[in-house]
This record gives structure tokens, sequence and C-alpha cells, in this order.
């Protein structure tokens, strides 16, 4: 049989096919390089095999990061949910963020078609067994069938499959996820090409038949009244309430049937078959039984998986224990007196990279235009996967282009902290994105990822001309908008004051500037709306505005400590830097130093272990080793 040589070379080939591999893949091949996307099911690209939801704290503005970037999570989302709500309104932006339920099916059917759809991406069902390096560098990756692709560069987004197990109470199977094969072999591979594995583990709960389910024992929770969208390539919308979510919970009842049973869990038995940890942030019903004893009940969110199935996904009954305790134990709860278990829970234990030994662009420090990207370097979640997907394709693709490769910082994005925190800090749990990493969470809000962002998106051509150039023209009408504000001035009219005491705040007794009113936590832009001569009607430049007003102190005095931050960060340590020749390091910060090479002082000062004193120490070697180079020249 003929073939063309064509088939079987590629610029970039990519690893997997879910969240990761696909914006890795998609950014590859819109920077015009020819890409591969291998799966090892085509019918399960983008699957969402736990949540059925994308978003939530940190996560919901990671996938508002992607698309300012010119990724697909935040698009299909929003073509495929079917109940939305924004999260946390009663606080401040900072903690915002959307969360979405998505219809599981037309998600994965949507992502499979756009990737059939993208210029210069083609996808091929394989397994990855082993990664062809020569010199160093990478040239092919080998399928299970023997099939040998060559390629200049790889992203490897393996999720859960590197020697992947599933349990279910004392049964073990082989397999990525319930029904689907292991990568066996691609671990032995990155073993023999000097990379440390280590295994993390994670679970997902059982599926229920819906017409089993008493829904009126639980309380409903409706998609929102207001229109929303997670892409600002989209038109905000309201969906209509066909498909609610519903809460129950957990009792006594519950709690007993699992303490009698632990005995056959895999995790807490007398036979223990999980050895490795599993996420702190989103612990099995076991786990949360045995951890917080004193706790009667726990929430359950039964969540509806599509429009056109049945089954309902219970969000915090995540569990291993075997078949038959779960029937008991889920048909305990309100609601779920005579449900039927569609799918099992189940925990899956699989090999992860360490993500030390990759460079903040994600690349690996053993081999070079080697990526990797998503849960195989650690992380949980999809947004997380996509978020670092889409940094490993744009690198992988700059680098083979010659292009400045893409680092992003903490300070301006989470991607940028979920990046560092990994390369940095390392894990020794699945890591998950929290709010609370962020230390200039105040700046990087759900509401203003692309005025952060879509610099880089059409720096790497991800996004197009028009939508930049719409950001920069939005950035330009704050600063006017803000400026103009602090020179109206109102006077204290009775319609104004009464106004301002129905919201909870003072009246005012002399002319006031009306940003100074809007600044208060109890004012809103609406209410001052008609003391503005000129209304503000753009409802997402109001938003903005009233942000960088009513916020205007604390987002000084941070933008002052980033400042102090990105001096750090700009004091850059060279890369071939010889830290045994550093006097008065200590031997911990020594070995970790040469271990993860941080490329600013910045960076090593956010090494654990690293001191002050060290740092100092450091800090002063690498001016003299300046000074000398100075020197030289003279």
């Amino acid at each position: 049989m003929s073939k063309t040589i064509n088939d079987y070379n590629f610029d970039i080939v990519v690893i997997g096919a879910g969240h990761a591999g696909i914006e890795a893949g998609l950014a590859a091949a819109k920077m015009g390089l020819k890409t591969l996307v291998l799966a090892i099911n085509l019918d399960t690209v983008g699957w969402a095999p736990c949540n059925p939801a994308v978003g939530g704290p940190a996560k919901g503005i990671v996938a508002r990061e992607v698309d300012a970037l010119g990724g697909q999570i935040a698009k299909t989302t929003d073509a495929t949910m079917i109940n939305v709500r924004m999260l946390n309104t009663s606080k401040g932006p900072a903690v915002r963020a959307l969360r979405a339920q998505i219809d599981k099916h037309e998600y994965s059917m949507e992502m499979k078609r756009i990737l059939e759809s993208q210029e210069n991406l083609f996808i091929r069902s394989g397994i990855a067994s082993e990664i062809l390096v020569e010199n160093g560098k990478v040239t092919g990756v080998v399928t299970h069938f023997g099939v040998v692709y060559r390629c200049r560069a790889a992203v490897v987004t393996s999720g859960t499959f590197l020697r992947g197990k599933i349990f279910v109470g004392q049964k073990v199977f082989e397999a990525g996820r319930l029904g689907e094969f292991p990568a066996k072999a691609l671990s032995q591979s990155l073993e023999t090409l000097g990379f440390t594995l280590s295994r993390f583990k994670t679970g997902t709960p059982a599926r229920i038949q819906g017409k089993s389910i008493d829904f009126s024992k639980m309380e409903r929770q409706d998609t929102s009244d207001e229109p929303l969208a997670f892409s600002y390539f989209d038109e905000p919308r309201v969906l209509p309430k066909d498909y609610p979510c519903w809460l129950t919970h957990t009792n006594p009842s519950t709690h007993a049937v699992i303490r009698r049973d632990l005995k056959f869990s895999p995790l807490y038995g007398d036979v223990k078959l999980i050895q490795s940890i599993g996420p702190r942030y989103c612990p099995s019903i076991e786990d949360k039984v045995v951890k917080f004893s004193s706790k009667e009940s726990h929430q359950v969110f039964v969540e509806p998986e599509g429009k056109n199935t049945d089954e309902y996904y219970l969000n915090g009954l995540s569990t291993s224990l075997p078949f038959e305790t779960q029937v008991e134990m889920i048909r305990t709860v309100p609601g779920l007196e005579n449900a039927v278990i569609v799918r099992p829970a189940y925990a899956v234990e699989y090999d992860y990279v360490t993500p030390d030994q990759l460079y903040p662009t994600l690349e690996s420090k053993l081999v070079e235009n080697l990526y990797f990207a998503g849960q195989v370097i650690g992380t949980s979640g999809y947004e997380e996967a996509a978020g670092l997907g889409i940094v490993a394709g744009i690198n992988a693709a700059a680098k083979l282009l010659g292009m400045e490769q893409f680092v992003p910082k903490r300070s301006e994005s989470y991607i940028g902290v979920m990046i560092d925190d990994l390369v940095t800090k390392g894990v020794d749990e699945p890591y998950r994105l929290l709010t609370s990493r962020a230390e200039y969470r105040l700046l990087i809000r759900h509401d203003n990822a692309h005025i952060r962002l879509s610099k880089y998106g059409y720096k790497y051509g991800l996004i197009p001309k028009w939508f930049y150039e719409k950001v920069l023209d939005l950035e330009r009408q704050i600063e006017g908008e803000i400026e103009r504000l602090n020179n109206v001035v109102v006077k204290p009219l009775s319609t104004l004051n009464n106004k301002l005491v129905a919201a909870g705040t003072s009246p005012i007794y002399q002319s006031t500037r009306l940003s100074q009113l809007l600044k208060r936590p109890q004012v809103s832009y609406e209410i001052l709306k008609e003391f503005d001569p000129e209304p503000i009607e753009d409802l997402l430049l109001r938003e903005q505005v009233e942000i960088q007003l009513k916020y205007e102190g604390y987002i000084l005095r941070m933008e002052q400590e980033l400042k102090r931050f990105e001096r750090l960060e700009m004091e850059i340590i060279p890369p071939k830097v010889n830290y045994d020749e550093v006097p008065n390091l200590s031997t911990e910060s020594r070995e970790k130093l040469k271990k993860l090479r941080p490329r600013s002082i910045g960076q090593a000062m956010r090494i654990p272990g690293i001191t002050p004193a060290d740092i100092m120490n450091l800090s002063v070697y690498l001016k003299s080793l300046r000074n000398i180079g100075e020197g030289q020249k003279d």
C-alpha cells in the first residue's frame, strides 16, 4: 500500500485531546504550523469525565484568560451550556467568577468539529507509546500501532492515562478513565528519557438515572436571570430554565454506611490499594467523613449531564467504595431513596511528571522541544489544563518559528500564578487554582482578562486585529471616563440625598465629585446615572469604570507592591550560573537552586526553603559577575 510521506511528518505532535491538548493543538495550528493531535478515542475529544461544568472561583477566570489569549474553552462552553450563574456576587470583584453546566456530549462533539475544521490541524487515533529523541531534541512520536509520526516538537497532555488504574472497592482495572485504555508504554518511555514520575489519584461520583430521583425533596437552583457569557467574543444571553441543578445533603445514616464499609475502601481499607495522594480541595465523601467526623451532613449537588441524556452527576459524593456500598450510601440521601446507578463512582490513580522538571515556558529541561500541560504535570481541573495547554502550544510553535516564548506573569494572570507555582514550588497533591493563591487578585479579575491578556493573543496571531483594537479602545474609554467623572461635580440636591440614604449611606451637604460618591461601597453608578451629564450607557465600560474608582486605593497599593515585585523579576539569573561558586549558600538552597534553576531573583525567592540570607548572597554574587563583565567590556 502506498503512502504519502506528508501523512507522517508534522511540525508539532500533541499527545492527548482533552482540554489541554485541544488548546495546545489549536494554538500551534493557528500560528501556522502543521500540527497532529493524537487521541486514544476520537469519540471523547474534549470529554468531561468528572463534573459536567466549566468555571467556578479562579477557574472561571482562567477560562476567560484562555479566551483572551485566543483559546476555545470559553466559546464552546457558551455554545453548549445549559445552566449558568455568576458566583460570589455579594463579594468583591476579585472573587467573582462564572460557572456553567455544559451538555457534555454536545461539548465534546463541538470540540471535535472545531479541531477537524481548523487549518493546519490533523487528528488521528492512537496511543503514544514512545517519544523519539536525537541529540537531545524531540524527533517523533511512536504509537501502539507502530506508526511513527515525525515532528520537531511535541506536547504531552496525557491527563490521567499514564499507567492509569481504576478502583471500585477492591476491584482494580487498568484504564485512563472508565472504558478507555491506559497509556503504559509512554510512562516507560519518559522514564527512559530520564524524567521523574510520581503518582496521584483523583475520583468521580456515580451517575444516577434521572427518572429514579425525587426532585421534590431537593432545593432547585435555576440558571441566572441575567444575560451571561464566558467568551468576550460571544453575546451574553439568558438560558431557558429547563435544566436546573438541585441541592440535597448527606446525613448520619449516609456516614454510618461509609464508616461501616471503610474496610473495603482501596484508600482506607484493610488492604490499601491506593498509596498516592488525592486532591485536598475535592475530597471523596469517605475523606470528608473521616477527616470531618463531627460534621453531620455534607452538600450534594445533583447536576444534569446534558439535554439528551437522563444521567445526573452527584457533585459531592465522589467515592471509591464498592458498588453495593455506593447503592446503599446514595439511597440514604433525601431525594435519592430509589436512585439507580447508571455508572459507578471510582478512583483513578495515574503517573504524572513532577513539574519542577519544566521551564516556565512548560518546555522540559531534559529534552529540548518537549512540552507538557494539564494533569500530566500534577494539576486538576479542565480550566487549569486549558490554561496550561494554550501556553504550551504557543511556546512550542513560537520556538520553532524563532519567536519570543510566552511566560505569563503571576501578576497579570491566574495562568501565570499556576505555572509559577508548579515549576517553582512543585506539587505534593493535585494542584487546584484558588483565588487565595494570587497575591494580585484585585488586578487579575474575572471582568478584565481581555484587557490584561489580549495583547499576547494578538502578538501570536490567535485573536483578530478588530478585537484587539476594540480592547485598546475600551482601555482609552475607561481612562477618559474616570478623568471626566473626577471633574463632574454634583450639588446636595434632595433627589440625590434621598437616593444616597435609601442606599444606606450618608447624604452630602456640599458639592461633591461624582467619582468620590462612586467610591462609597453602597453606591452604584446606576444610582448616580441621572446626575451624570454624559451618562455611560455601555455596560462593560460602566463596570470597568466603577470597579477602578471604587477600589482605586487598593489598586494603587497593589500596583506599588507590583513594581517592587517586578524589580525582583527583572533581576535575571544567567541560565548557566554555577551555584557551587556562590559563597555562603546553605546546602539545601544550593541543591534546590541547582535543580530548579530559577530565571530570576524573584522566582528564586519563591522556592520553598530558600532563606532571605541565601537570596542576599546570590544577589551579591550576581552583582559581582555583572561588574566583572562590565569591566571586561571596558
